[in-house]
């Protein structure tokens, strides 16, 4: 079976263009095959976009499929070397084209986990993969709470029925608080704030 949060090179390619509304601004993307929501942005990330506060200083967009997070803040606030990461070769592709097209200096990791991602950051946006496991899903966890920079904030979505309330245990392991943005019609959103880690996800 073919997944987004793994590497296939054998994918045909099936690139679809289209735009994406946010903060006044009109952001034009592209996806591809094998990237996650291709051709829209699914509406666990639109909802995450729209409940975020103005965000500052540097950005990670993790786990950034074809960058739609990413780029919508850095065009919206200004932000300056966001960057992106995937375990996706196809993903950081797409998310480099989406960077272009919307005049953006963005920096890319193809990384499984925190690997090959440089530095600290002051805000970490996640729509975890879910399908890759929870294993994998709490290492991301974990390795945010490490590199939250002083006063940062991490901010994540997820669907109730995906776990969203043992992701909330855990999350409360690893950061000082948890709070809940959004709870409702199956989605949670919330923000954490700089790390304390109790152990080992």
């Amino acid at each position: 079976m073919r997944h987004y949060f793994m590497d296939d090179p054998t994918l045909p390619d099936d690139f679809r263009e289209f735009f994406y509304y946010f903060a006044g601004q009109k952001i034009q993307l592209i996806s591809n095959s094998g990237v996650f929501s291709p051709g829209h942005v699914d509406p666990a990330t639109d909802l995450l976009l729209r409940l975020l506060p103005p965000v500052t200083g540097r950005l990670l967009d993790l786990g950034c499929g074809y960058g739609a997070i990413g780029v919508a803040l850095a065009k919206a606030y200004g932000l300056q070397a966001p960057v992106f990461a995937d375990v996706n070769a196809r993903a950081i592709a797409c998310a480099r084209r989406n960077c272009a097209a919307n005049g953006i200096e963005g920096l890319f990791a193809l990384s499984d986990g925190f690997a090959e991602i440089p530095g600290q950051f002051d805000c970490i946006t996640l729509n975890p993969p879910i399908h890759a496991g929870k294993a994998v899903v709490y290492a991301l966890f974990a390795g945010a709470a490490e590199r939250l920079a002083s006063g940062g904030r991490f901010y994540i979505v997820m669907l109730e029925k995906h776990g969203a309330e043992s992701a909330r245990a855990r999350l409360g392991e690893l950061f000082q608080t948890v709070e809940t943005l959004h709870k409702k019609k199956g989605y949670w959103v919330g923000v954490c704030d700089q790390a304390e880690v109790n152990g080992e996800a």
